[in-house]
């Protein structure tokens, strides 16, 4: 199984090698979160199997991975759609993601929603995909191996709307604490739009896409998001977060 995956914090990544290894193991993996990577070089044939993992970014595909997704050719793959969120909702990820590997020539077969802990309010999906999640995804990826069994790659009815919402970027940039930043670079390198210069990573560029990436990987622990910004969001989420909600699997 090939994976096709955007994982900045990496919730995404966790949930699609669940599903690759029950569906045959892991092949070949296309990071998408590789700001130099040449995904123009990227081709599959037919004969591939693809999973295709995105987080929901405000219940759509991020910008830059349809970027990056734009550039494979898919020539008769058959691809897996996988949208991951906080526990919020994943809105038009999924028909998004669908419209657009159906453009580069991937057959959309199966999609699944999936939680994991929210990238921002990490409270909210806190410790998932737990254990029994995983296995949900396992009894997912057995009733989709069926469907590949039968050679059946029609595409399966997937939830959203066709204009999508409105794409809004987050302004929320993570912020670097002097004292604790050691200039390693280690933010900078991870970066999957360059917004953070290597030769001055304690800034930030407006290129943020407030993915989180720069948090997760500190190993200073230098970088954050301003306290009053991450207590305002973390309010305005708990309505709609707070209730857990359930995988999917669409076919």
């Amino acid at each position: 199984m090939k994976l096709i995956v955007f994982s900045p914090t990496g919730g995404t990544h966790r949930v699609a090698v669940q599903l690759a290894q029950s569906l045959g193991g892991v092949g070949q993996t296309i990071d998408l979160c590789c700001a130099d990577a040449d995904f123009s070089a990227v081709s599959f044939c037919a004969d591939d199997q693809c999973i295709v993992a995105v987080p929901a970014f405000a219940g759509r595909v991020p910008a830059i991975a349809v970027t990056r997704l734009r550039q494979i050719q898919g020539h008769g793959a058959a691809a897996i759609l996988v949208a991951v969120y906080g526990n919020r909702a994943f809105e038009d990820t999924l028909v998004e993601l669908q419209d657009v590997l159906t453009e580069q020539g991937f057959q959309c077969v199966a999609g699944v929603g999936a939680i994991a802990e929210h990238s921002i309010a990490r409270q909210y999906g806190a410790g998932r995909p737990n254990a029994e999640d995983l296995e949900q995804l396992t009894s997912f990826a057995q009733q989709i191996a069926d469907k590949l069994a039968r050679h059946d790659h029609s595409a399966p009815a997937l939830p959203g709307n066709r204009p999508y919402r409105p794409y809004a970027p987050s302004p929320m940039h993570p912020q670097t604490d002097a004292e604790q930043c050691t200039n390693c670079g280690t933010c900078a390198r991870a970066c999957p739009v360059g917004a953070i210069p290597l030769d001055a990573p304690q800034q930030t560029l407006e290129t943020c896409i407030s993915c989180m990436r720069c948090i997760r990987v500190c190993p200073e622990q230098a970088r954050a998001l301003p306290a009053a910004l991450l207590a305002g969001i973390t309010q305005k989420l708990q309505p709609v977060c707070s209730q857990p909600k359930q995988n999917e699997l669409f076919l």
